[in-house]
């Protein structure tokens, strides 16, 4: 499955109390058992007026299919292409050893 951020703009999205943000989260989960195999929720990130979602999915129309059945908006969706992070910043060869170190007894 392919990785995608969904952007979703959501008025005071970053004031909503944890009560809200829970039943939001039972809606998502309720929805993407209601569809199936082909989308899987991975995390969100919570902003001021807008959530970040990140999810793997065959495709965009289960993205929107999920939205719709759980009444959540879609203002964006985006295929990840790749991902970086600090690590990224080193040489191959250090990477290597930051992401597989040796360990010894």
């Amino acid at each position: 499955m392919q990785k995608y951020v969904i952007e979703r703009e959501i008025q005071g999205a970053g004031k909503l109390t944890p009560e809200e943000l829970r039943a939001i989260s039972q809606r998502s989960c309720a929805a993407l058992e209601k569809l199936g195999q082909g989308i899987q929720w991975l995390e969100s990130f919570v902003t001021e007026n807008k959530v970040y979602c990140v999810y793997y999915a065959t495709d965009k129309e289960i993205i929107k299919a999920h939205a719709q059945c759980g009444g959540f908006p879609v203002n964006r969706i985006e295929a990840v292409s790749t991902m970086i992070n600090p690590v990224t910043a080193n040489e191959p060869a250090q990477v290597n050893t930051l992401v597989n170190p040796v360990t010894t007894n």
